[in-house]
């Protein structure tokens, strides 16, 4: 998955933001599998500031390895801002970090738990939260870059607009 220069620039911006304040990030991603950290530690430096994450593919790992409460997927189910927000704090949780970014939805080709394919939610947990749903378009590929980009893009301007 190659990211186009713009979010690369984000991500840099993420990773100097951080950086200068002392802070640090870690991620819990499931439709985007990775690419969100996979950005950030594109940049040069990013270890001062990405301590770890989780790809939580599956219900069972969201649970085990990000305390997800099975209560929240049940009523829920994965695809929800619920579960993103659990998915962010378990980052948070397990890799002691200032912020978490968590992302699940459905990239497809096929519906998932009655949400269609492009069905998004992406939240940042930290000093400041923020969770945003995503209706996305097109083939696995580009819903999964578009929801990895929306994520850098969120945090950087949280960060940008951060006191």
């Amino acid at each position: 998955m190659s990211l186009p220069a713009e979010i690369i620039g984000l991500a840099s911006e993420v990773v100097d933001a951080l950086r200068a304040r002392g802070e640090t990030v870690s991620t819990a991603e499931s439709l985007t599998a990775g690419a969100v950290s996979s950005a950030i530690v594109t940049i040069a430096g990013a270890s001062d500031v990405f301590v770890g994450g989780v790809t939580a593919y599956r219900d069972e790992i969201k649970i085990s390895h990000l305390g997800v409460d099975p209560e929240l997927l049940e009523l829920h189910t994965a695809v929800s801002e619920e579960v993103a927000v659990a998915m962010a704090q378990g980052a948070i949780n397990s890799f002691g970090t200032t912020w978490g970014i968590g992302t699940t939805g459905v990239a497809g080709p096929n519906p998932l738990d009655g949400h269609p394919v492009g069905a998004v939610w992406v939240s940042i947990q930290g000093p400041v939260c923020q969770s945003i749903e995503l209706s996305l378009s097109g083939e696995r590929e580009s819903v999964r870059n578009a929801a990895t980009a929306s994520a850098i893009a969120t945090f950087a301007r949280i960060l940008r607009h951060r006191a």
